[in-house]
């Protein structure tokens, strides 16, 4: 829990007037972690739309593959991957 609640107080500091919080994320246990605890901690704090979540090791795999970090929290239900914007076309 105490990993989920600084994620968490740093995500409300780090949005209050406006900014965006990001948030760098690998694979392996941590999965399990912030599965458990992130969604409960996170409750109530800023919106999806204001945090950047990347994921630091993914491999180039699509997210079904069981190596992919993406697809083991999407599958983990920790609700992380809502906060994950995949990257859109280059804006000019």
């Amino acid at each position: 829990p105490a990993l989920a609640q600084l994620v968490a107080e740093q995500a409300t500091a780090a949005t209050a007037n406006g900014g965006r919080f990001s948030l760098g994320l690998s694979g392996g246990s941590l999965v399990g972690i912030l599965s458990r605890d992130l969604p409960p901690a996170a409750a109530g704090t800023a919106a999806p739309s204001r945090w950047l979540v990347a994921f630091c090791d993914e491999r180039l795999v699509p997210p079904e593959h069981p190596e992919s970090t993406f697809g083991a929290y999407k599958v983990s239900g920790a609700g992380v991957a809502e906060f994950y914007r995949p990257p859109g076309p280059a804006r000019s």
